[in-house]
């Protein structure tokens, strides 16, 4: 040990005190806009079924639907993996990792919708459909056959079809609320919002909502739809993606990109609608940057391009969905759209793969942060959350399981929690 060094300082105390005193209107708004993320289970993907046809078989229907697609368009292990291009070593674990979740939860989040998928009815109609959709959730959420999230796509706030968007979200909220209550995974999204004032008047009707039947301010959360191009860029030049968050007042869960509204309105033609468009990739880049550390998770789109027909047709669709699952993935678009039971093979597919082929690496490399081991790269605390995001979202979708990531890590669910969310609480020494 070397002779111990003099310490010396020039400043007073009250310096950093005066300096934290002026801060102290920044941290909180720091801490008010940018809370991190929730540290919840994000789905994969999110199912839109209209109002007419979702029944209480849905969900399992989606399920059989897509094992049959695989049964009579990729039998085996060998040939779905020679469809998609997925590596030898990870076809046999991918393809019964597919049919097992495909048996046990089809679908992570479904969207039962009255919007372009279910079209303009009569009042009474839409009533209806309401008031069943409400009594079918809360019975899947009671009798187990549920998705994890599950709710409506309500009409928009524009003045055409406002006061038929706000009656449904009412008819369907009342129904679940004297059906037993508010499920869990309840979502609602919001769609073709273009001004920050729409979101503003959703937020007030949810307050309203909640008032009328004495529930916690804020119980009710909700998606925003970015499916016009004023919503990322107002006409005063500013992101009003990011304003729309603010007016959600710290509602809003998810931003999700509807590919084909967005296309038509900055112009792109039909038969290049796409989620990989340079004019979609621009919208998520700002959807992303409004939404990082706010808490609010992006969707990628879907395609539109449905997996039917003869066997090569199917598999040329096979090949879209799963690369442009894989290009989103990529991009930190965790979630998209499946509008099809033929999507939900190569959803999970170009999921599972994803964090299957990139576990050993991400397994190591997060171990070695941990034990301060160095290796070849040198990560730090950001990469540390990021890795270990990247695990828990690989168990929570059935990609990993969690005794397979605890082996390569020697860190428990909670200590993965720990890091890759700053709401689970710090992490330290003496809880590895």
């Amino acid at each position: 040990m070397g002779e111990q060094e003099k310490v010396a300082t020039s400043l007073a105390g009250a310096v950093s005190e005066e300096i934290s005193a002026s801060l102290a209107p920044v941290d909180a708004e720091l801490a008010r806009r940018y809370p991190g993320d929730p540290g919840t289970r994000q789905p994969v993907h999110t199912v839109y079924v209209p109002g007419d046809v979702f029944t209480a078989g849905t969900i399992r229907s989606w399920g059989d639907q897509a094992l049959r697609a695989l049964d009579e368009h990729a039998p085996d292990a060998a040939s779905f993996a020679a469809v998609l291009g997925i590596p030898d070593e990870l076809a046999a674990p991918v393809h019964e990792r597919v049919r097992a979740k495909l048996e046990r939860e089809p679908v992570e989040d479904l969207r039962i919708d009255f919007e372009d998928g279910y079209g303009s009815r009569s009042d009474a109609e839409e009533d209806e459909a309401a008031a069943r959709a409400a009594r079918l959730v809360s019975e899947a959420y009671g009798n187990g056959t549920a998705a994890p999230y599950m709710g409506i796509r309500m009409k928009c706030m524009e003045a055409a079809v406002r006061d038929r968007g706000i009656r449904t979200t009412d008819v369907f909220l009342t129904g679940l609320v004297r059906a037993g209550g508010l499920p869990d995974g309840l979502v609602l999204t919001l769609p073709k919002v273009t001004y920050p004032e729409q979101v503003t008047a959703f937020v007030r009707l949810l307050e309203a909502f909640e008032r009328a039947h004495g529930l916690p301010a804020g119980r009710l959360g909700f998606e925003i739809q970015i499916e016009t191009s004023q919503s990322i860029l107002a006409a005063d030049g500013t992101a009003a993606v990011a304003r729309m968050i603010d007016a959600a007042q710290g509602r809003v869960t998810g931003l999700h990109y509807g590919t084909f509204d967005y296309s038509a309105c900055v112009g792109v033609s039909a038969a290049y609608q796409a989620s990989d468009h340079p004019a979609a990739d621009h919208a998520k880049a700002v959807m992303q940057v409004a939404a990082a550390g706010t808490g609010v998770r992006v969707s990628d789109g879907s395609t539109n391009v449905l997996p039917v027909g003869p066997t090569h047709q199917v598999h040329e669709a096979w090949r879209l969905h799963y690369g442009l699952t894989r290009r989103a993935l990529a991009r930190a678009y965790y979630q998209g759209w499946d509008m099809h039971p033929g999507h939900l093979p190569t959803r999970y597919a170009a999921v599972y793969t994803f964090y299957r082929e990139g576990l050993e690496q991400a397994a190591v490399r997060l171990a070695a942060y941990v034990a301060k081991a160095g290796g070849d790269v040198m990560d730090e605390p950001a990469t540390a959350k990021a890795l270990s995001g990247y695990l828990l979202r690989g168990v929570d979708c059935g990609a990993l399981d969690t005794a397979e990531v605890a082996r390569l890590t020697g860190l428990t669910r909670a200590d993965l929690d720990a890091f890759a969310s700053p709401r689970r609480g710090r992490l330290t020494v003496g809880q590895m």
